[in-house]
């Protein structure tokens, strides 16, 4: 009697697309799975921002009521900023060194720079979702926001924009930091960040102060505040808006292409 013998066909291998999505899937999953822990990490910080200048200075007559609508898109932009750069910078620098997590994603059927790019699109979906947040923590905390309907199609485009470019110097930063030093990292660069990039205060406010209105042209995150106080509160002096996007179009592109070529380095090492 001769055996048969059937040849049983491979399942067909998920396509690259297939496979970003499911990663991309997990990590929001996680996220959701960790909510309070999210809320904590974005919204703690700008809340207390918000609180001390907005409020509290205001009891005091240390600032005007009108402050509050110039301090608010400021803290809305630092927070989707800073969301999408913490999301990225320090998970990677554990992945490259103690957990080594990276290597299961680098054994996806995916190529290596689109496992950098999931994790660019989930910090550009987190900083969005930190931004909804700031809304009604802003109204509670102000007991109003700035509202104009027309600036709505420009503030979620320099948003997206500006988290974009947050994504991507956290991927840089993730990709080229010790891990020995990544608590000098957010010493040394997250401060001046913080502080150099027109939150606290309008732009054209700096006049009198040229020098620093020139080092603050070098801060990614100046172009992202401006954009949405543009957006907010049109009638408050601005750089124009028009340059703001085309400054973190700029800005993006370098922080990407240096950050894709860092993650590829350290992924075959």
């Amino acid at each position: 009697m001769t055996a048969t013998l059937v040849e049983t066909a491979a399942p067909p291998r998920p396509s690259a697309f297939t496979a970003f999505r499911a990663i991309l899937w997990r990590d929001l999953f996680v996220t959701g799975k960790e909510l309070w822990i999210f809320l904590a990490q974005t919204a703690l910080q700008p809340l207390f921002m918000l609180f001390v200048f907005a409020k509290v200075l205001n009891v005091g007559g240390y600032v005007s009521e009108e402050y509050s609508h110039l301090l608010l898109p400021g803290i809305v932009a630092l927070t989707a900023f800073l969301t999408a750069l913490q999301t990225v910078a320090l998970p990677m620098v554990m992945e490259f060194s103690f957990t080594k997590e990276i290597e299961d994603r680098l054994l996806a059927p995916l190529p290596t720079w689109a496992v950098a790019v999931e994790k660019l699109v989930l910090a550009v979906l987190r900083a969005l979702v930190s931004v909804v947040i700031m809304f009604p923590i802003g109204f509670l905390v102000l007991g109003a926001v700035p509202w104009n309907p027309p600036g709505v199609p420009l503030m979620v485009v320099a948003l997206v924009l500006g988290s974009w470019v947050g994504a991507a110097i956290g991927l840089t930063l993730g990709t080229v930091v010790q891990p020995s030093r990544i608590s000098i990292m957010f010493a040394v660069i997250l401060t001046p960040l913080t502080f150099t990039g027109a939150t606290q205060y309008p732009w054209k406010s700096l006049d009198s102060m040229v020098w620093f209105q020139v080092v603050t042209l070098f801060n990614p995150l100046t172009y992202l505040s401006e954009a949405v106080r543009a957006a907010s509160v049109p009638a408050v002096p601005h750089i124009a808006p028009w340059i703001s996007l085309l400054a973190l179009l700029g800005f993006g592109a370098v922080f990407t292409t240096t950050g894709l070529i860092g993650f590829a380095r350290r992924a075959v090492t």
